[in-house]
């Protein structure tokens, strides 16, 4: 066993922090020590200049000599001028850099703290010092101190420190007095806190296990896992079942905390094809609000009036030089008498040529339109395609960030005739309903889909559900042109949505889709990294991070986005820097990276991918460049991207990439589906390799299960 010590010093480096775990490497300034002194340890927040006890034991680390490693280390705010000037130009306090800290020093010693808390007006008398760098300095000195007791009390419970500063930013200087009184909240209100982790710190803060708040918690965070997986609803027993398994209490407890829930209104039970369920309240009211809108606009008379289709039809065909077919010149026919229409169709059955015959129509009538699409990238692509500017949903809708809303709605409709959307099949329930009831009886709406592709990542299948409700007048082309019939990919995309294999061309035969059969994961992993590392760079000429986009069935596993992005980051950006490390993940300048959430303040929505482009230690902070625009990134806001060599196919909707590298193994075998397959083919531009198993393959092309969620916006839809 180590013989236990003590040892106390000045940190002098703080060589490595973790936010996530609070793990540091840290240079120490011991007294009677010549040298500096490796310390290594934990600390919710720690900084240069600080003084620290701890207790631990020495130790000779084979790759970095003899360090001191602590099992207890507590920071002290520094005593010594030497350290008050480390510790307040160590980054800790914004406003306050290495120069600041000098000249803070010089003029008030070893009061400067005190000044800076008691009488801030004194720091006035610097030169260089004026009223909004004061106030600067002031909210960040009492933003940290409240951070620090935040982070001291998560710590103290067992809580990882990196998501304090959300929850001070959250909660303010209540924080700690909120989270005691209902730590649940945590899940509920901070993004990056889970069930679990709330449910563990209720423990420790004396929580009974069957105590009724806990039962609440639990069946809104079951609910919400549904929701996750796309349903708008739970069956009742089925909720309450699966909530028992989650908190191991008696059943009667839960059944007590959903009528609560039921009565307080914050779930609402509602029978599906005759079996109770419940929902969430948000999602129910999106779901009804999205089938009352619906059916509202429907009812009206378009805006632009009577068109003559049999003059216009002819008109736009020699505008473009196209000629329709009877089924394209049907959907042209069908818009301009209808104040909402679907258009629906896979890949080369002429969507774009029928949208942009029926907007060339409408421009000529001096109609008013504005165009959306749920991400940034579909929007670019749709702008691109139509030659009109195309806007995110968020965009149109005028997201407000200071008051976290729309600043369109009901009381501010749209002030357009006509609002388009494409790619329809990724808007979920919630944001159909924003965008709907911000549409008035006097605006048309034309929605854009491929219902066959995978539904939106967030809860509902609102495209699927509009179509087969028949309560909406729908187009489904389905005829694949004859220049489009030429592309590999089309053709094996519909292949793939009837449920049959790809055609397989020889590797040596110029194509624009490969199928390379693997027997198993490690060898599908050997030829995916060949692929995108070599074979297609050196015979396309295609740069390997831009051009190619590896997507999987899942995050997890040998061929998940994870464990992918880290080999191909290694190959393909090995000597960038400089490096750091955040959440468990390495980012460089050069990377190519993932936003993972909507943040409206940056403008900036899930799925959107970047490259970063510089990172600055001294400041803290990087910045990524999206499609040419800089965003500015805090280290502490990391958790919101990632690598994205690999992605998963969920977070490709909308997005196209000139190539598509696709690995399919039976290691997938739980989220093998026909319209994820599907949809993964049809993001490829210019090239897909599929890489995988027969079997795997079969599988995918069998399975469509994923094709229902619960939902019930179609019986909504058809039953008036």
């Amino acid at each position: 066993m180590q013989e236990q010590a003590a040892l106390g010093g000045l940190v002098e480096r703080v060589t490595f922090h973790s936010e996530e775990t609070g793990f540091c490497v840290l240079r120490v300034k011991v007294r009677g020590k010549a040298d500096l002194v490796t310390v290594v340890g934990s600390a919710p927040s720690i900084a240069a200049g600080e003084y620290i006890d701890c207790r631990g034991a020495w130790v000779n680390d084979r790759q970095h000599g003899l360090q001191f490693k602590t099992d207890e280390l507590k920071a002290q705010p520094p005593s010594t001028l030497e350290g008050i000037q480390k510790y307040l130009g160590s980054g800790l306090i914004k406003g306050i850099g290495p120069h600041f800290a000098k000249k803070l020093v010089h003029a008030f010693g070893d009061e400067v703290f005190d000044v800076i808390e008691n009488a801030p007006d004194r720091l006035l008398k610097l030169p260089g010092i004026g009223k909004k760098r004061r106030d600067g300095v002031l909210a960040a000195w009492a933003e940290q101190k409240v951070i620090r007791e935040i982070m001291v009390f998560l710590h103290s419970h067992g809580v990882g420190t990196s998501r304090a500063v959300r929850i001070y930013k959250t909660y303010g200087d209540d924080a700690i007095a909120k989270v005691t009184e209902n730590p649940y909240r945590l899940a509920l209100d901070i993004r990056g806190v889970g069930f679990k982790t709330a449910d563990d710190l209720a423990e420790k803060l004396g929580i009974a296990r069957d105590a009724l708040i806990r039962a609440q918690a639990g069946v809104r965070h079951v609910l919400q896992e549904y929701s996750t997986q796309g349903h708008c609803a739970a069956e009742q027993n089925e909720l309450i079942n699966k909530t028992g398994d989650l908190l191991e209490i008696d059943l009667s407890i839960i059944v007590e905390a959903v009528n609560l829930e039921i009565a307080e209104k914050r779930l609402i039970q509602e029978p599906i094809d005759e079996k109770d369920c419940v929902f969430l309240a948000p999602l129910h009211h999106a779901e009804c609000g999205v089938a009352q809108h619906m059916r509202r606009l429907a009812k009206h008379r378009c805006p632009w009036g009577s068109i003559d289709a049999n003059a216009a039809i002819p008109w736009v065909e020699g505008k473009t030089g196209l000629q329709l077919s009877a089924s394209q010149q049907e959907a042209v026919r069908l818009a301009l008498q209808s104040n909402v229409l679907v258009i629906t169709g896979g890949p080369g059955v002429g969507k774009t040529t029928v949208l942009n015959s029926i907007l060339s129509i409408l421009a000529a009538k001096r109609v008013r339109m504005q165009l959306a699409a749920p991400t940034g990238r579909a929007a670019k692509r749709l702008a691109e395609t139509v030659g009109i500017e195309a806007k995110t949903l968020h965009r149109l809708l005028e997201f407000d960030p200071k008051n976290y809303g729309f600043k369109r709605d009901a009381m501010n409709p749209f002030d357009t005739d006509l609002i388009v959307i494409d790619e329809t099949s990724m808007v979920d329930v919630v944001l159909m309903n924003q965008v709907l009831r911000a549409i008035d009886d006097n605006t048309a709406l034309l929605l854009v889909g491929d219902m066959d592709q995978l539904p939106s990542v967030g809860p509902g299948a609102v495209l699927m559900d509009i179509i087969q409700s028949h309560a909406i007048p729908t187009v489904r082309l389905t005829e694949i042109f004859r220049q489009a019939a030429t592309s590999q990919i089309i053709v094996n995309a519909h292949r793939i949505n009837q449920g049959e294999l790809p055609q397989s061309l020889p590797p040596e035969q110029d194509t624009d889709f490969y199928t390379l059969y693997a027997e198993t994961p490690e060898e599908i992993y050997e030829k995916l990294i060949t692929v995108v590392t070599k074979r297609i760079p050196s015979r396309f000429n295609l740069n390997p991070i831009r051009d190619i986009q590896v997507l999987t069935p899942m995050n997890r596993g040998s061929l998940g986005a994870r464990s992918l992005n880290v080999e191909l980051q290694q190959r393909l950006n090995p000597h960038a820097s400089p490096k750091i490390v955040r959440y468990g993940i390495t980012f460089a300048p050069g990377d190519k990276v993932i936003q993972m959430v909507n943040n409206y303040d940056k403008d900036i929505f899930n799925g959107d991918i970047g490259s970063i482009s510089k990172i600055n230690q001294e400041d803290d902070c990087l910045w990524i460049n999206y499609d040419g625009r800089e965003v500015r990134y805090e280290m502490n806001e990391l958790d919101e991207i990632n690598l994205a060599y690999a992605t998963s196919i969920h977070k490709s909707q909308g997005s196209e990439y000139p190539v598509v590298v696709l690995p399919i193994s039976t290691q997938h075998y739980m989220l093998l589906e026909r319209n994820l397959l599907y949809t993964a083919v049809t993001r490829g531009k210019q090239l897909v390799v599929l890489i995988g198993q027969k079997k795997a393959l079969s599988m995918a092309l069998r399975n469509q299960r994923a094709s229902r969620r619960l939902t019930k916006l179609q019986q909504r839809l058809s039953s008036q």
